[in-house]
């Protein structure tokens, strides 16, 4: 984005490509118009990625909601591709549109002046730079140089564990998302001939899930028989992939000569698969904001405004997350609020909407729709009257914090 715009670019970082880092692999739609936008789709479709037209979610058999990103009326569909493609194919772009690009290449410090970020210091030697931008994810080195702070920290409520399929008859473009008991799931078809399956679980059995990994994982997919029929005849591809050391966090963005993007100053619960798409989304956003900055000769000021767009951007998204990947089985009130979404087709094409951070989730997610839930799921599990009516006096304690501590950062 920036190269295209004529500005002098460093691209720095410190593997060779391709490499795999832990990721999400759903990129939704909004990403993938980034992509178009970008001049990258075409690559990134001729590559294998596999558009995601349909997505079916189901809570226990309690729930099962279908719906499609055509009846949404989005410009694109979501896409399911491994980062080992994906991440290769945004390096061969930044070169052809004129960044140098120098891999394989460590960071070690910075170079600063009067307390003003000027470049960083690499094995190879200095680079100078006005700004240094941070995209260097959850271990981001320019946010430990630079001390930046976390906020709005959120516990981990589950880990995650995926793992690779081939000879998968599924090929369609069809995204499944499920809720058995206390495991969470996502799987689709990605590139390379290749299905995934991620399963969450809940934090407090990571051990046990270790000591037996292959037969843990099994035991998983069979946990949702509709998942394990879509494998059968297939064939697991290489380990299984572990997502366990994380947490939720806000940074602070910007300072003196520096920025950061992506998972470097933001980082939410994977389970809505929101990184990649917001990434992209804050890019663009940036993009505009340090070229002005650059020409204007404020860009500490610009960088700043920024920052306080991306809290309020991500914000909301940022606790959705969070009780998304809540560990646990789901709780009576939470199936009959998405059971109440699931009968109402405007409310569902309006659920796939807040996936593409297009719509924030409070609305959809309004008071008067969570007091009939509520209501009814009294009604639907007599049994756990008391649990339900705690949960409920929590859910609403916790959202008026959270609408507070808005406030205050918004105030700051």
């Amino acid at each position: 984005m920036l190269a295209r715009r004529g500005l002098s670019v460093c691209l720095v970082d410190r593997v060779q490509f391709p490499s795999e880092t832990p990721s999400t692999h759903v990129i939704q739609p909004c990403g993938v118009q980034a992509l178009d936008q970008l001049r990258v789709l075409d690559a990134v479709l001729a590559a294998g990625a596999v558009p995601l037209e349909r997505i079916t979610m189901v809570i226990d058999d309690a729930v099962r909601m279908e719906t499609t990103f055509d009846s949404a009326k989005l410009l694109h569909p979501s896409l399911c591709v491994r980062r080992l493609t994906l991440d290769a194919l945004l390096v061969d772009a930044a070169a052809a549109a004129g960044a140098e690009v120098r891999t394989g290449l460590r960071v070690t410090g910075l170079i600063t002046e009067d307390g003003r970020v000027g470049g960083v210091q690499t094995a190879a030697g200095p680079i100078e730079g006005r700004l240094v931008v941070g995209a260097d994810g959850r271990h981001s080195t320019i946010a430990s140089l630079v001390g930046s702070r976390e906020y709005h920290v959120a516990s981990p409520g589950r880990f995650y564990a995926w793992a690779y399929f081939d000879d998968v008859q599924d090929r369609e473009g069809h995204a499944r998302l499920g809720r058995r008991g206390p495991l969470g799931f996502l799987a689709g078809p990605t590139d390379g001939g290749l299905y995934m399956v991620a399963i969450g679980m809940d934090m407090a059995k990571q051990a046990e899930f270790h000591r037996d990994r292959d037969a843990n994982f099994t035991a998983g997919i069979r946990a949702w028989p509709e998942l394990a029929d879509v494998l059968a005849g297939g064939r697991r591809v290489g380990p299984i992939r572990v997502l366990t050391n994380w947490h939720g966090y806000f940074r602070e963005a910007a300072g003196p000569g520096w920025v950061l993007v992506g998972d470097a100053g933001h980082f939410k619960d994977p389970t809505p698969g929101q990184g990649i798409s917001d990434a992209f989304r804050q890019a663009d956003r940036l993009a505009h904001s340090i070229e002005d900055g650059l020409v204007d000769a404020c860009s500490d000021s610009v960088m700043q405004r920024w920052w306080r767009w991306r809290d309020e951007d991500a914000y909301e998204m940022h606790w959705f997350a969070k009780d998304m990947g809540a560990p646990g089985s789901s709780t009576p009130f939470n199936t009959r609020m998405i059971r109440d979404l699931a009968a109402d087709p405007e409310a569902t094409q309006t659920f796939v909407r807040v996936l593409n951070h297009e719509v924030p989730p409070s609305e959809l997610f309004t008071r008067p729709r969570a007091v009939r839930a509520a209501a009814r799921a009294l009604v639907d599990r007599p049994d756990q009257v008391v649990a339900t009516l705690k949960e409920i006096v929590s859910a609403g304690r916790q959202n008026a914090r959270r609408a507070r501590q808005r406030r205050m950062v918004s105030q700051e």
